[in-house]
């Protein structure tokens, strides 16, 4: 019987294929994607954690009671980071002459495109708040100033959520040229530039007035989601098990490829190890089965042979 030839070589010479080029750089990238995927994870958690904290501080801000708009704001300076979402008051008078609005807005059913209404509110001492109104939808021409309700005549008390002036680069881009009285972003500082006016810093979304204004106004805005947290977390999870499948995909493939190297060399020695063993085969007697004739028998074995 034939047994097949044990490879001699050392386990390690059976890996020698990782000192190429291709899978050197092959490990190399599997090297850099592992701390890259889990760094986007940890990204993707704090924002979950940011998601959920300001979560926290809309639901307690909204919870609580309202306060003079003053004691959070000064003019030049808006609320603090824990004072946002609070809700505040504030009594003056609209100045309507002062009166912009925020283009590219979405109505409250998430698909109308509009504006909002900013009206400056001016308080006994001289200072000013932006109160922004709510939504009114845009006209055929964007270009000219769109139809919006005046607001309520004579001294009013406003209570509403104290936001934090608007920047550029947090979803909305500012743009220069725009037509009168139209702005992209809200900021007080520009307001109290343009009208020569000081401002409270950030502007109060408006939730009710005292006394309440007769006839059509502008959509009120709806209070900000404190529910949803979004997918983030579930992406953190999916970078870290992209990063925890690298290093497995990485060992699947280095025994593959150890595999296909050792079958192709056990193939290319085949032919050899059967012509060796071919005159093996016929000595043990194959040679009947060649197609020679069978050896006679020897006089041994016909002396023995019972005669006829």
């Amino acid at each position: 019987m034939t047994v097949p030839p044990v490879s001699s070589a050392p386990p390690a010479a059976a890996y020698r294929f990782l000192l190429s080029r291709q899978w050197v750089v092959l490990t190399l990238v599997a090297l850099l994607l592992i701390p890259g995927m889990v760094r986007l994870g940890f990204w993707q958690l704090h924002r979950h954690e940011d998601r959920v904290a300001r979560n926290e501080l809309v639901a307690e801000s909204l919870a609580a009671d309202p306060v003079p708009v003053g004691e959070l704001a000064a003019p030049g300076r808006g609320p603090a980071d824990a004072d946002r979402y609070r809700r505040v008051t504030a009594t003056g008078v609209y100045d309507t002459d002062g009166e912009t609005v925020v283009r590219q807005r979405t109505g409250e059913d998430g698909r109308s495109i509009g504006y909002h209404v900013l009206t400056p509110l001016v308080r006994e001492d001289g200072t000013a708040v932006l109160v922004n109104r709510g939504w009114v939808p845009a006209g055929e021409d964007l270009t000219r100033f769109p139809e919006v309700p005046a607001p309520p005549s004579g001294e009013v008390t406003v209570t509403g959520r104290l936001m934090a002036d608007e920047k550029a680069g947090s979803g909305v881009k500012d743009k220069q040229g725009l037509p009168p009285r139209q702005v992209m972003l809200i900021d007080s500082a520009r307001m109290a530039e343009e009208l020569d006016r000081p401002f409270l810093g950030g502007y109060v979304a408006l939730e009710e007035t005292s006394p309440e204004p007769s006839g059509e106004q502008p959509q009120l805005l709806p209070e900000p989601d404190r529910s949803g947290i979004g997918p983030h977390l579930a992406y953190a999870f999916q970078w870290w098990l992209f990063a925890a499948a690298v290093p497995v995909g990485w060992v699947v493939l280095v025994r593959r490829e150890r595999r296909d190297r050792l079958a192709r060399a056990s193939g290319a020695d085949g032919p050899a190890d059967g012509a060796a063993d071919g005159p093996a085969d016929e000595r043990a007697g194959g040679g009947a089965a060649a197609g020679r004739p069978a050896p006679t028998p020897s006089g041994a074995e016909t002396a023995h042979r019972p005669a006829d």
